[in-house]
């Protein structure tokens, strides 16, 4: 019979997995370097993880500012006020970012803490059309390195020719509706709405 008895140490790891060896255990960087720099200024989207939540951020590529070569600063745009990532920041500051740019096989991979931040002279910078996001995140990096392509090669995630036709899954707003017993249609032209005027008063469309 199978032995599905979970690896609980390092060792038992080891075991199956060898250390790494060469550029996979030499690159990690303490501080951003030119390369890791240039591809936050051409990324438009990260996934933002804390302990117990991811959760994706998108803007104009460069919505991240690098502070310095340690410290950057992720504006938050209003949403839905759910803040779950936030308030697990509070109990344990602790976070990763992975940041993407489309077309691009590679990801850049930060780790570090963070910190909320609501002072108006830090946010202002960061306005879009004149409106400044309702707080910015502040991570002091403690570590940054490039993670290879081969995700994104077995996924083909960039490749045209393998994008999942709409269709094939329902519309959102129809999603949440049958997750919370809401009328489907409602559900969706309520959707429809809130993504509709949020836009609209970020003078995105």
């Amino acid at each position: 019979m199978p032995d599905d008895t979970p690896l609980t140490s390092l060792e038992a790891l080891r075991e199956i997995y060898p250390p790494p060896k060469g550029r996979p255990a030499e690159k990690t960087l303490t501080k951003l370097d030119k390369h890791c720099k240039d591809f936050i200024a051409l990324s438009p989207f990260l996934v933002l993880g804390t302990v117990g939540d991811t959760s994706p951020k998108g803007d104009a590529p460069g919505f991240v500012t690098v502070l310095d070569d340690t410290t950057l600063l992720l504006p938050d745009r209003k949403g839905n006020n759910r803040i779950d990532s936030f308030q697990n920041i509070v109990e344990d500051p602790r976070v990763s970012l992975i940041f993407f740019i489309p077309g691009v096989n590679e990801t850049l991979r930060v780790n570090g803490r963070a910190e909320i931040i609501a002072d108006p002279d830090v946010l202002e910078p960061l306005s879009f059309k004149g409106q400044p996001p309702v707080t910015a995140l502040k991570v002091h990096l403690e570590e940054a390195f490039l993670h290879c392509a081969k995700a994104m090669i077995r996924s083909k995630l960039w490749d045209p020719e393998h994008h999942v036709d709409r269709k094939a899954l329902a519309p959102a707003g129809r999603m949440m509706a049958d997750q919370i017993g809401q009328n489907p249609d409602e559900g969706q032209a309520s959707y429809d709405e809130a993504i509709r005027t949020s836009m609209e008063d970020e003078g995105r469309v």
